[in-house]
């Protein structure tokens, strides 16, 4: 196993005006589960595709380890891939699809089926290495897929996008078990999403990117509770963060925030930041677990507005209850309330804003990191 490494890599192509990927730099430590996550078009999978040897690098170095890989062709590497699509052989068993790279390799065929049978243990196919993958439901093509690349024991795993096939319940259960299959085999992994909660239940770090630059590296629980910026904090989430655009006024050595339909006394904890950024224009984000509809805790807050309900989505355990603040709107996530909601209705909701967010309006950075 290695880590890897990218140092300042961009990738320009010629038809485009700016580049793909810009001055991507970032450590990645042996045994790592790194997953990459971002809207289409934000430059991830080019960057994995870089890594991969799939994409020429415009410039930057990569290393795998100590070595060197810029004018190293894929298949010397030491990594395995696994894609969305699967790209199993029709015509070939699962055993000999999985085994296929090993034999082109000219590997010892009692190493084969060692790591062959192996892999199958791993991942729960052993029944299955005689059928062909038209005989497979997608969840056991994607088991071969993974089974394919793991008997490889290669530096480093590449995946992308390998759950997008599958249906939710099956996701759900496949994410599991990648997790559990990192565990075992503790094998470098770049992982591709653009699902935010697969990065937040399975990366061991995420980096977040936008536009072919990082917007944050970090572990899930500090880009969660510490974004670093407005489209983090957007990004991460679910359902995604509120935001409220207003103006700080300080008064009598306080902070608060104030919009056209109302003003709020913002904790001290904000005092230090606000006074040194010399802010006017400023963004709140507030996540929608800490918009409080419940009466009594309500009647607690000092930081009280009147909303009007627009719609509520029963989710389970959860309602999400959508709220009209004027022509804002916002989401609040309740947990087992006995209140009723119907669209239409006025109450008072109280915003926790001692765990709100303050993102300059200009710069969109979190004023807690400027």
């Amino acid at each position: 196993m290695a880590g890897v490494s990218f140092k300042h890599v961009y990738k320009q192509y010629k038809s485009e005006p700016r580049p793909s990927v810009m001055d991507f730099n970032l450590e990645i430590e042996d045994g790592e589960f790194l997953v990459l996550v971002g809207p289409s078009g934000c430059g991830k999978t080019t960057t994995l595709r870089m890594l991969s040897g799939l994409e020429e690098i415009s410039k930057g170095e990569i290393y795998i380890g100590d070595k060197f890989i810029n004018y190293v062709s894929p298949k010397d590497r030491d990594i395995a891939m696994v894609f969305q699509n699967y790209a199993l052989y029709p015509n070939l068993s699962v055993y000999e699809n999985m085994a296929l790279g090993l034999k082109l390799r000219k590997t010892a065929k009692h190493e084969v089926e060692a790591r062959v049978k192996k892999a199958a243990r791993i991942l729960s196919i052993a029944s299955l290495l005689e059928k062909k993958p038209s005989q497979l439901s997608g969840g056991q093509k994607q088991r071969v897929a993974l089974g394919r690349a793991i008997v490889r024991e290669p530096e480093v795993f590449l995946m992308d996008e390998p759950l997008s096939n599958l249906d939710a319940k099956l996701r759900a259960q496949t994410r599991a078990e990648l997790i559990h299959l990192h565990q075992e085999l503790r094998t470098t992994t770049v992982y591709v999403t653009h699902d935010q909660t697969e990065a937040m239940t399975m990366g061991s770090r995420i980096v977040v990117m936008k536009d072919g630059i990082i917007q944050q590296a970090d572990t899930p629980k500090v880009i969660y509770g510490h974004p670093r910026n407005a489209f983090v904090a957007g990004f991460i989430g679910s359902p995604s963060m509120n935001f409220l655009e207003g103006s700080v006024v300080a008064e009598d050595g306080k902070y608060y925030f104030h919009n056209k339909r109302f003003r709020l006394e913002i904790p001290e904890k904000f005092n230090a930041s606000l006074k040194s950024a010399r802010l006017n224009k400023i963004i709140l984000g507030i996540r929608p677990e800490h918009i409080l509809t419940e009466p009594e805790a309500v009647s607690r807050s000092s930081n009280r507005i009147s909303a009007t309900i627009d719609i509520t989505e029963l989710m389970g355990s959860d309602t999400y209850v959508y709220l009209k603040l004027g022509d804002d709107m916002v989401i609040s996530r309740v947990v087992e309330s006995s209140t009723p909601f119907e669209a239409g209705d006025k109450l008072e909701i109280a915003l926790q804003l001692e765990k709100a967010h303050l993102f300059d309006a200009g710069t969109e950075l979190n004023v807690m990191n400027v």
